[in-house]
């Protein structure tokens, strides 16, 4: 979720920004191929997609931010609504002045967990059961934050949720309770030179015995290691230059990322050396992507279109091959 752009109705905030650009001619095969959209969105209806999680079946639940809806997408397109969040008198979000879905997870049970950032008391973590009970708050956050990238690691059973505003990674048992701020710092925080505008600490996932999260404002990817005794290790920069970078995949067993970066228009791979290719574009049918997923070769990539103002969509690809180790 990075800085929104000052429009009006469904676009008054902007958690995405960024398009795409194919890989430059190289006399090497593009490391994606067969891109198309696989489901169109109504942006006039707060249809923005924000974040994504995959089931086994290869079809996705995505968060539409400023609908306050969670909706799921069959792997041919089809879109329903599973639950939409509760309205709050008088949001006062931090960046985006309204109530917005941002960040999802999903357990192995089908139990969806979702951010949700509203400037109230309704701030916090919430929990959709598979059998589609109502969503319930089960772990607030602080109301003058913005929790955005959001991961589970279920073999703890742990969330994790990055603070845009605060610059804090927060720890949530997934049963619900007190949030814990795991790890806080510069590196986390957005630029000093425009408080209250920027977006610090954005996408965020679980690798490992390792918190990975970006920096939209700094342009970062970092990782914070999970000690032994669970708490939060230095944070180390794995790559920059990467300007706007909002949520992020790993596309294979090692340490290589796809990344959305918002304010360049671009999805990239950012290679364990810190060498960026670009992968896809709008001319591929991106229209400011926000996160991306992967499973298998497939690749997912929601776009919220909030500055472009033209087709919000999930978009699909093809990975040429595997990327091992690294």
């Amino acid at each position: 979720m990075p800085r929104l752009p000052r429009l009006t109705g469904a676009a008054t905030a902007a958690l995405a920004l960024g398009l795409v650009a194919a890989a430059p001619a190289t006399g090497h095969e593009p490391l994606v191929t067969e891109a198309r959209v696989l489901a169109h969105f109504d942006l006039a209806a707060g249809q923005a997609p924000e974040n994504i999680a995959l089931d086994r079946d290869g079809s996705a639940d995505l968060t539409f931010a400023f609908a306050r809806q969670i909706a799921h997408v069959t792997p041919d397109g089809r879109t329903r609504i599973r639950a939409t969040l509760p309205a709050v008198a008088h949001p006062a979000t931090p960046l985006v002045h309204r109530a917005a879905v941002t960040g999802i997870a999903r357990a192995q049970d089908g139990t969806l967990y979702v951010g949700y950032a509203t400037g109230t008391d309704a701030t916090g973590i919430w929990r959709l059961a598979p059998d589609g009970t109502a969503p319930r708050l089960i772990a607030a956050l602080p109301a003058d934050g913005l929790p955005n990238g959001l991961a589970l690691d279920e073999q703890h059973g742990l969330l994790y949720v990055a603070d845009s505003v605060r610059g804090t990674i927060w720890r949530v048992p997934r049963a619900g309770g007190t949030a814990t701020a795991w790890a806080t710092g510069r590196a986390l925080a957005p630029l000093p030179a425009a408080p209250g505008h920027g977006f610090g600490a954005n996408g965020l996932k679980v690798r490992r015995d390792s918190v990975w999260v970006s920096n939209s404002d700094r342009g970062t990817l970092l990782r914070v290691p999970v000690a032994p005794d669970g708490s939060a290790g230095p944070v180390e920069t794995r790559a920059d230059g990467l300007p706007g970078i909002d949520d992020f995949a790993f596309p294979g067993h090692g340490k290589s990322v796809l990344a959305a970066l918002n304010s360049g228009s671009e999805v990239v791979l950012v290679q364990p050396d810190g060498t960026v290719t670009n992968l896809l574009t709008a001319r591929d049918g991106l229209s400011n992507p926000t996160s991306v997923a992967v499973r298998g070769r497939t690749v997912y990539v929601p776009s919220a279109a909030l500055t472009t103002r033209r087709d919000p969509n999930l978009l699909l690809s093809r990975l040429r091959h595997l990327i091992g180790r690294g």
